[in-house]
C-alpha cells in the first residue's frame, strides 16, 4: 500500500482534525464527510451539524449534466440500534462519488473523488494552517478547504461548489455579507450576547468570483427542507436566495461558488468554514468544587484575536496564499525526511492532538491540555504532569507554548515547600489540588524545564522559575513530605511514590528514581550555569549516591526491579494506605516487585532526548530495553489474558506496560494496567531502543501501533489511551529527535546531528528550535543545515559521525566561514546567523 494513502474499507474510521491550536476542529472523515463537530469547547465525538456539507454539480448551457454529495459510500453499519438506518443528516440519501482516495500527511489532507457518471476530476485539499513557531497563525478557528475542478469533455462546463451548513445557535439567525471580494453566510444567535455563555457563530466563505446563495434553506416539517434542497441543487443555473425575517432553530444555509471551465482546463474554489464561541466554561467539574459554587467561564485565546467568525474567514482569505505555503513548507520538509515509514507516519499523525479538543489557549494565550478527549467532554484535566512528560512534540514546533506550561505550573501548582500538584486548576488562581504530589510528574517539571531552556535559549526566562525548580527537588528531602520521598539524602526514592500508572509504589525502584535522577543532574548543569556552585555540587552528589545505589541493587542481571516485600504489611501501616493490602492474599497490591517495566529507564530515555548524559549504567540500560522488547513485546494479543482496558486485540501486537518473566512471581494484584498496551509508552520504550542500538526491535514496535490505526479498525489520527487524541502518544515525536541524533543548547548557540542512517547512506530530516526551523540533509560529500523559517544562530555545530573525517570546507551562502574543528565539532570563530532560506553546506574530502 502506497504510504499515507487510504482507499476504500481503510478510509473507514478516518477523522482528519481541522481547526487551530485550542480552537476545537472539524472531523473530516475519509469519505469526505463532516465527520464531527468539535467546535463548541468540548468534545463532540461522532457529533454532526444538520446536513453539513460539500456538494457539486457540473451544468452545459441550460443543461445540469450531474449533481452529487462530495463524498463517498457511507461507512459503517447500516443498522444502527435506533431501527431507522443511518442518520440522514450523513447525506447518505443522497448521491454521491463512487470512490474516495484519502491521502493524510498532516497537516495536509488530499482527497481525490472518482465517479463515472461526473463529468470531470475532482479533488480537494483540507488543512488548517500548522507554521512551526507560529502559534498565532496555526490557532486559528477555522478549516480550510481548496476544491479543484478538471474538466474532461470536449464542450464547457460550468462547476459548482455547493457548501452548506447548519446554524447550531438558539434563535438562528443566517445573512449573507459582501465586501473586499470576499463572500460570506454569517450564522449567528439573536438571543446571547456576544459575552455570554452559550453564544456562538459560524461563518461559511469564500474569495470567488461568482457566487450564489440560499440564507436559509426551506422550513417545513418531515423531508421538506432537504428535498427542497436537493430539488433546487438539481436545477439549471445559480441558487435562488430564500430568506426569513424571524429566528428559527437549526436553520440550514447555502454558500456556493461557480466556475466555468474550457475543455482541459483545470479551476479551484476555496472555501473557510470559521467559528467563534467565545466564552469557554468550566463543566467538568461539580460547581461546588470550582468558583465558590458558581459557574466559572473564561474567554478563549482566539477570541482576542478575531472579533467573530466573519473576522477569522476574512482573514483566512486575506492570507490563504501565504498560510498554505508555510504550512506546505513544514509539510513537505517533514515528510522529505528519509525515516522509516512507520517512524514518519508516527510523527506526523501524532502532531494532530495539538488540533484536537485535548488542548486549550486560555485568554493570554497561555497552552493547557487535557489528557485526551472522552465522547462529550475532556478527560482528566489540568495539564497532567505526568502524561504530558512524554509529549515531545509541542516543546519543539511551539516552544513559547510549551514554556507557558511550566510558567503556570510553576507559578499555581506549587505549595510553599515544592510540592506540586499534578493537575492544573481553573480558573487560574483556583486552590492547588491537595492530592498528594506524583513523583514522575513532580521531578518531570524539572527536567522539561532544562529542556525548555536549551531549546529557546532564554536564561532570563530560565532565572524567573529557578527557586521553583529547587523547591520541587528539595521537597523529596523536606520534613513536610508526606510521602517521604527520601529524607536522608540517598539519591533514591523510598515511601510512598505516586505515579502516571495513578497508583503508588512503595519501596525503591528504577523507574520513579530514575525521574529523581534526571532531575537533580539537570538542576546541577543548571545551577552551575547560573554560578550556584555549591548548589550544584549538592546535587550531583546526591544524584552520584543515588545512581550508584540504584545501578547496584535496583538491576537483578536483566533489568530494573523494584525492592518491596510484598507481604509486610508494616509498609502500608506508616502511610496509612492500607487499602493497598490484600487480605486473601496476604500481599501488597499494584507493585512491580519482580516484573518487568516498561518505563522500568525511561528516564534514560529523557536524559538522551534532553542532552543529560548518563542516568543509569549504559550496559545495563541496554540489557533492560532488550528484556522489555524480550518479555513486554506481543506478537499478537490471541493468546494473551487481558483484563484490562483493550487496545490490542486478535493478531495485533503490541508492548505490554509490565510483564513477570517465567521464574519471577507476580503479585495476585498486579501493577494496574500491567496488561495494556497504551501508545505512549510504547513510542517511549521503542525510541529508547533505538537510541541504545536496538533499532530492528525498536522499528518493530512502532510498526505494531501504526498497524492498529490503519483507518478500518482504528482512526490513523486518533491514538487513544484514557481517551481519544490522547497527549502522551506525541512522545512518537522522540523518534524523530532519536534517528536525527539531534541536539541543541540554545544558550550556547549550538545545535548537532548524529543521524541513524537506518536504510542508506543519505540522510534527511526535520529539525525545530525556538528561533527557526529547517533540515538537515547528508548526501554523498555534503553535509546542508537549511533554515526555512525564521533564523539560527550558531556559534558551534556538532556533527560527531565526521570525527574522523577531513573536511574541505564550511561555508554559508557562498562565502567561507572561519571555524575551528575537532572531532566533529565545529566551533566558528564568530557566532554566524543563518537567515531563512539560506544554507550551511559542509563538503568532506572524502
Amino acid at each position: 500500500m502506497e504510504p499515507f494513502v487510504y482507499r476504500g474499507e481503510h478510509t473507514r474510521e478516518i477523522s482528519f482534525p481541522l481547526g487551530g491550536i485550542g480552537t476545537g476542529c472539524l472531523g473530516l472523515g475519509g469519505d469526505g464527510r463532516f465527520k464531527e463537530w468539535e467546535i463548541f469547547n468540548r468534545p463532540n465525538k461522532g457529533g454532526l451539524n444538520g446536513f453539513s456539507h460539500f456538494a457539486v454539480k457540473a451544468e452545459t448551457g441550460d443543461k445540469v449534466l450531474d449533481a452529487r454529495v462530495l463524498c463517498g459510500d457511507l461507512a459503517g453499519s447500516y443498522s444502527p440500534p435506533g431501527g431507522m438506518g443511518p442518520a440522514r443528516e450523513t447525506m447518505a440519501g443522497a448521491p454521491n462519488f463512487q470512490e474516495v482516495v484519502f491521502k493524510g500527511e498532516y497537516p495536509l489532507a488530499a482527497l481525490r473523488f472518482q465517479d463515472a457518471r461526473f463529468p470531470g476530476e475532482v479533488k480537494m485539499t483540507a488543512f488548517n494552517p500548522f507554521i512551526p513557531l507560529n502559534d498565532k497563525d496555526s490557532s486559528i478557528p477555522g478549516a480550510f478547504f481548496e476544491v479543484q475542478f478538471e474538466n474532461q469533455l470536449e464542450e464547457d462546463i460550468t462547476y459548482t461548489l455547493a457548501l452548506s451548513a447548519a446554524n447550531p445557535f438558539r434563535k438562528s439567525v443566517n445573512g449573507y455579507k459582501s465586501n473586499d471580494g470576499f463572500h460570506l453566510l454569517h450564522l449567528q444567535s439573536t438571543e446571547l450576547d456576544p459575552n455570554a455563555p452559550g453564544y456562538g457563530d459560524i461563518s461559511l466563505a469564500t474569495d470567488a468570483e461568482h457566487v450564489s446563495y440560499q440564507e436559509f434553506w426551506y422550513r417545513g416539517s418531515w423531508f421538506d427542507n432537504l428535498g427542497i434542497f436537493w430539488k433546487d441543487l438539481t436545477q439549471s443555473g445559480p441558487f435562488a436566495n430564500r430568506s426569513y425575517e424571524e429566528a428559527g432553530e437549526g436553520d440550514m444555509g447555502t454558500l456556493a461558488a461557480h466556475i466555468r471551465l474550457r475543455p482541459g482546463q483545470k479551476g479551484s474554489i476555496r472555501f473557510a468554514i470559521t467559528w467563534n464561541v467565545p466564552i469557554f466554561e468550566h463543566y467538568w467539574n461539580a460547581p461546588e468544587t470550582c468558583c465558590d459554587g458558581q459557574t466559572c467561564s473564561w474567554k478563549n485565546y482566539y477570541a482576542g484575536v478575531y472579533a467573530d467568525s466573519t473576522q477569522s474567514a476574512r482573514y483566512a482569505l486575506a492570507e490563504w496564499q501565504r498560510l498554505y505555503g508555510e504550512t506546505l513548507r513544514f509539510k513537505e520538509a517533514l515528510f522529505a525526511s528519509t525515516l522509516p515509514v512507520e517512524v514518519l507516519d508516527a510523527v506526523s499523525a501524532n502532531i494532530s492532538v495539538l488540533k484536537s479538543p485535548t488542548c486549550l489557549r486560555l485568554e493570554d494565550g497561555s497552552f493547557y491540555g487535557f489528557e485526551g478527549c472522552h465522547q462529550a467532554g475532556g478527560c482528566c484535566e489540568g495539564s497532567c504532569t505526568h502524561v504530558w512528560n512524554y509529549a515531545y512534540a509541542l516543546p519543539f514546533l511551539f516552544p513559547a507554548l510549551e514554556r507557558s506550561m511550566r510558567d503556570l505550573d510553576f507559578r499555581h501548582n506549587q505549595r510553599a515547600d515544592g510540592k506540586m500538584s499534578f493537575r492544573l486548576q481553573l480558573p487560574l488562581g483556583s486552590d492547588c489540588s491537595d492530592f498528594r504530589a506524583c513523583a514522575d510528574g513532580q521531578f518531570g517539571g524539572a527536567i522539561k524545564a532544562y529542556r525548555d531552556w536549551r531549546v529557546c535559549g532564554d536564561t532570563d526566562w530560565l532565572k524567573s522559575n529557578w527557586q521553583a525548580i529547587k523547591k520541587c527537588l528539595e521537597f523529596a528531602w523536606a520534613e513536610s513530605n508526606e510521602d517521604r520521598w527520601d529524607l536522608n539524602c540517598t539519591g533514591v526514592l523510598e515511601g510512598r511514590q505516586h505515579h502516571t500508572l495513578d497508583m503508588e509504589l512503595f519501596g525503591p525502584n528504577a523507574w520513579l528514581t530514575g525521574f529523581y535522577l534526571a532531575a537533580l543532574k539537570a538542576a546541577a548543569e543548571i545551577a552551575d550555569f547560573l554560578g550556584e556552585t555549591e548548589t550544584a555540587r549538592e546535587y550531583l552528589e546526591l544524584f552520584a549516591r543515588g545512581k550508584d545505589w540504584a545501578d547496584h541493587n535496583l538491576f537483578n542481571g536483566e533489568y530494573y526491579c523494584q525492592k518491596i516485600d510484598l507481604r509486610d504489611q508494616s509498609v502500608l501501616e506508616a502511610y496509612d494506605a492500607l487499602n493497598y493490602w490484600n487480605d486473601e492474599a496476604g500481599e501488597i497490591k499494584y507493585q512491580v516487585a519482580a516484573g518487568c517495566g516498561i518505563d522500568q529507564v525511561a528516564a534514560q530515555w529523557h536524559a538522551n532526548l534532553c542532552g543529560l548524559g548518563e542516568i543509569f549504567d549504559p550496559t545495563q540500560t541496554r540489557k533492560a530495553l532488550a528484556s522489555i522488547y524480550r518479555y513486554n513485546f506481543k506478537s499478537t494479543m490471541d493468546h494473551f489474558f487481558n483484563p484490562c482496558r483493550i487496545y490490542s486485540l486478535h493478531d495485533e501486537a503490541g508492548l505490554v506496560i509490565c510483564e513477570w518473566p517465567e521464574g519471577t512471581y507476580k503479585p495476585v494484584v498486579p501493577l494496574t494496567y500491567a496488561e495494556e498496551t497504551m501508545n505512549g509508552f510504547e513510542y517511549q520504550a521503542a525510541a529508547h531502543m533505538i537510541q541504545e542500538g536496538l533499532i530492528g526491535e525498536g522499528l518493530e514496535v512502532v510498526r505494531a501501533i501504526r498497524e492498529r490505526y490503519d483507518g478500518r479498525k482504528r482512526n490513523p489520527w486518533n491514538e487513544f489511551e484514557c481517551g481519544n487524541n490522547y497527549a502522551r502518544s506525541m512522545a512518537s515525536y522522540a523518534l524523530l529527535l532519536t534517528f536525527s541524533g539531534f541536539q541543541y543548547h540554545l544558550a550556547e548557540n549550538m545545535i548537532g546531528f548524529d543521524p541513524i542512517k537506518a536504510d542508506s547512506e543519505a540522510f534527511q530530516c526535520f529539525w525545530s528550535v525556538d528561533s527557526g526551523w529547517g533540515t538537515f540533509h547528508v548526501h554523498g560529500k555534503a553535509v546542508t543545515l537549511r533554515v526555512l523559517y525564521g533564523q539560527l544562530g550558531l556559534k558551534t555545530l556538532r556533527l560527531a559521525f565526521l570525527a574522523g573525517t577531513g573536511i574541505r570546507s564550511v561555508v554559508l551562502e557562498g562565502q567561507d566561514v572561519p571555524v575551528a574543528i575537532n572531532e566533529g565539532v565545529f566551533d566558528f570563530d564568530q557566532q554566524i546567523f543563518i537567515q531563512e532560506g539560506q544554507s550551511l553546506v559542509v563538503t568532506t574530502q572524502a
